[in-house]
Order: structure tokens, then C-alpha cells, then sequence
């Protein structure tokens, strides 16, 4: 019979005592220099950076994912790598898009670089991906690990402009950002900007072909992400649904044109295809960009923005979306194809918080009214809709003095808000519905609709 090996002691073992030397020295070092891990990212190839304590309150709702990424997170190194811009602003996308999967790149390798050297040092570090790939386990809830956008903002990197980016007040739009989280503090951090790259000059309004992007500063993020994320998770799903509901080739070829069935190729085969990021294309914010639009703002606007809306290209809505009725009307070189969202939800709570990203505008022009809501079969669960001023308010408590009230199940909330089940056919299937009903109705018309499969 083979013999057990002897226990030894390992307190001598060379490895282990070579280990408590430098236990020892990284014990007593005293708090990382700003400036040595400034040029250590400038070597690994990031363009600019600047570091935020975890306990900052700008990122106190992302703790618990710094945390999770790495117990003991001290910092966060926030750091930019710059976009070619006229590559970017090209009105040829496959161009476009494979600078943005580049920089991407990019970014990755600097933070993988930079944490090597970090661990080399005996500091604990973790990188994060700068984009894909997320927690897809988690979709919808919750699958990025880290916000970057906050981080640089608290980073002194740059400010949200109305495009929602980051802009740098060096490099402007042209950039894309990373984050690194390390267990060690440091000797000082960054202060934020004390003003905002962004010139104001709305060319992000003008450029968005699904006028995603307000002049008071709102954004519609459904319009956004129905189009421009049209190849990315909820639009390869709608795709998905076409393959598998089409009755066979020839169906299939009636509902998604070739230009579209090679263009999902090509995403799924070489990282998905942005369809216009156009806001970006046309910032002229950032100190290095700024000049060519100081100097002739209309020349600017001529070889910039108008390239891009005078491109043919497919543009995709939604049912009863704000979009379908201005695209047609503003772009007469859009073909509007309407497409559904997939953004699932699974009860109340999110759907409703859902509400305020799905929410149009347009469709509530002069609207001023409060629905309450009861959901009979999740508690029961008070809620309140509120559209004022173009805006939409979502509260979680009896509302006072509602126009309306609205006592119904969940499956039959999501019909109503969903599918665009008429208040009245609400009514027929269950729901008990009081006061202002043509208000009530005209909040629900406030929301796009599921596109019913042929």
C-alpha cells in the first residue's frame, strides 16, 4: 500500500518565506503616489485618467459592485482611450463601427496591461470590461459589473453632455472609457470638472434620426435603444422571433429584408453593429476638436451632420412611438421599419420603473393627469402615474386626489401598458376603473405598443 506522506512543516518552505518579506514591505508602504499610478497608466497606453474613492459618495449606489468585483476595493482608476474622429464621423458605418470595437480593444488591453503590473507590485487589482461582455445571466435586471460613466465624471475626465456621453475637455466625444479597481489607497484623487465641456449646440438633437435626444435635455432611451442597439440584445431577440415565427423561407424573406439578414451576420460573426452613434460623430466639444466648428459653425454643419441624414439607411421604431411619426416626416431618406423592444419583466415593480424608458413625449403634448393604481394580485401594491410637462412621474404609494383609479391583476396591467389593451377592453377583462376615464386612456396612449406577430 502506497504511504501517506509525512506532514511537514511548511513555515520554512523558501516560497513562503520569501512571501513574508514582501508581506512585510507592502505592509509598511505608505498610501500609492497619484502621480506614479497616473504614469503607470500612461504607460500601459490610456490617454488620460484620474482616480475616486470608493467611498465618494458619486459612486455610493455602485458599492456593492465594487465589492463584488473585489472585496477590500480602496480606488477607482478611471481612464480614457481617444477615438480617430473622422473615422468616427464617417456616414460609412462599417467604418464607424470598427473604430468603436478597436478602442474598445483598446481599452481592455490597457486595463489588463495596467493590473499586471499592479499585481507585479502587490496590488490587488481588477478590470472590469470596458463594454461586452456583461452578466448576460442577469438580463434585464442588472448586467453591468460597473457604471464607467459616473466614475469618470467624478474623475475629473469629462462631463455628460446632452448626448449622454461623456465628454472629455481635451478629446470631447471621441473616446471611450475603462475602469480599474484596486485595493489600495491613495495619496489624493481627483476633483471633479468644475464645468462642462458641452458647447450646447444641440447638433446631437439634430443628428439622432429617432430624435432620441430632447432640446430641454430629456432623452427617450426606447428610441435609442430600438435603433442604434437594433443588433444588440432586445433587437436580435425580436429577430429571433422572426426567424422562428416565419412559416418558412419565403415568409421569412417578407418580414427581413437581405440588407438585414446579412447585417445580423455580420454582427453575430464580427461584434455587433452600432446603427448611428451619430451624436458622437457630430460634438464638437473638447478642446483638440472644437476649432473647425468656432471657426464655421455652417461649413461644419454641412460636412458633419449632413452627410449622415442624407444617408439611405433603414430606421427602426416603434408602434405608436413618437419616431414612427416624425421619421417619415423629418428624413425623407429613412425607410421606417417597425420592430418591437424586448425588455422583459417579470412583475410590477420593474415593469413600471420600465414606463419611464418606453415613455413618448410627443404622445403627451398638454397632457396633465394622475392615475392610480392598485395591483390586486402583488400585495395588493399601491402605484401612481403622473405625465405633466411632457414628463412621466412613477410613485409606489396611493396617490391624492388621482383623476382616475385603476384596480387590476399584473398580466392584465402588463396588456394594458404592453400590448395597448383600450382602457375600455380593461375594463371587459376584469379591471374596475373610476373617475377621468379619456384621461386614463390618454396616459396609456403615451407608451408604444407590442408589435402583433402576422
Amino acid at each position: 500500500m502506497a504511504q501517506d506522506h509525512e506532514r511537514q512543516d511548511t513555515s520554512e518552505h523558501p516560497d513562503i518565506a520569501r512571501w513574508r518579506e514582501g508581506s512585510a514591505i507592502r505592509q509598511d508602504a505608505p498610501p500609492f503616489s497619484a502621480a506614479a499610478l497616473r504614469a503607470l497608466m500612461l504607460d500601459c497606453g490610456a490617454d488620460d485618467c484620474g482616480f475616486v474613492d470608493v467611498a465618494d459618495p458619486a459612486v455610493a449606489d455602485q458599492r456593492a459592485w465594487i465589492a463584488a468585483l473585489l472585496p477590500g476595493a480602496k480606488t477607482l482608476v478611471s481612464f480614457v482611450c481617444r477615438m480617430n474622429r473622422d473615422t468616427v464621423r464617417t456616414s460609412v458605418r462599417s467604418v464607424a463601427n470598427e473604430e468603436f470595437h478597436q478602442t474598445y480593444d483598446d481599452v481592455n488591453h490597457v486595463a489588463r496591461r495596467a493590473v499586471r503590473r499592479l499585481e507585479e507590485m502587490g496590488i490587488g487589482a481588477v478590470n472590469p470590461a470596458a463594454a461586452f461582455p456583461m452578466e448576460a445571466q442577469a438580463y434585464p435586471a442588472g448586467m453591468r459589473v460597473i457604471s464607467h460613466k459616473p466614475i469618470a465624471e467624478a474623475a475629473g475626465l469629462g462631463k455628460m453632455g446632452l448626448h449622454r456621453n461623456v465628454i472629455h475637455p481635451r478629446f470631447g466625444s471621441f473616446i471611450l472609457l475603462g475602469t480599474i479597481v484596486i485595493d489600495r489607497e491613495i495619496e489624493s484623487y481627483s476633483s471633479p470638472l468644475d464645468y462642462s465641456p458641452c458647447l450646447d449646440c444641440k447638433l446631437c438633437v439634430a443628428a439622432c434620426p429617432v430624435e432620441a435626444i430632447g432640446m430641454d435635455g430629456s432623452f427617450n432611451f426606447s428610441a435609442c435603444y430600438t435603433h442604434n442597439y437594433r443588433e444588440f440584445m432586445g433587437g436580435f431577440v425580436d429577430w429571433v422571433h422572426e426567424v422562428v415565427e416565419a412559416e418558412d423561407a419565403d415568409d421569412y424573406d417578407a418580414r427581413v429584408s437581405p440588407g438585414e439578414s446579412v447585417s445580423m451576420w455580420q454582427s453575430l460573426s464580427f461584434k455587433p453593429g452600432y446603427k448611428a452613434a451619430y451624436c458622437l460623430s457630430v460634438c464638437p466639444a473638447g478642446s483638440d476638436v472644437l476649432g473647425p466648428y468656432v471657426e464655421d459653425k455652417v461649413e461644419y454643419r454641412k460636412r458633419i451632420l449632413d452627410p449622415l441624414l442624407a444617408k439611405p439607411e433603414t430606421v427602426y421604431v416603434l408602434k405608436n412611438s413618437d419616431a414612427e411619426e416624425s421619421v417619415p416626416q423629418r428624413l425623407k431618406t429613412k425607410d421606417v421599419k417597425v420592430v418591437d423592444y424586448n425588455i422583459p419583466s417579470d412583475n410590477p415593480f420593474s415593469f413600471l420603473f420600465g414606463l419611464t424608458l418606453t415613455f413618448q413625449r410627443r404622445k403627451a403634448r398638454g397632457l396633465d393627469a394622475l392615475l392610480a393604481l392598485t395591483v390586486s394580485d402583488h400585495g395588493p401594491m399601491q402605484a401612481a402615474i403622473r405625465v405633466r410637462k411632457s414628463r412621466i412621474e412613477i410613485g409606489f404609494a396611493a396617490p391624492e386626489n388621482p383623476d382616475a383609479s385603476l384596480s387590476l391583476d399584473w398580466p392584465l396591467l402588463y396588456r394594458i401598458f404592453r400590448d395597448g389593451l383600450s382602457m375600455a377592453e380593461a375594463v371587459k377583462a376584469g379591471a374596475s376603473l373610476s373617475g377621468d376615464i379619456e384621461k386614463a386612456e390618454a396616459i396609456r396612449n403615451c407608451f408604444p405598443v407590442y408589435r402583433p406577430r402576422r
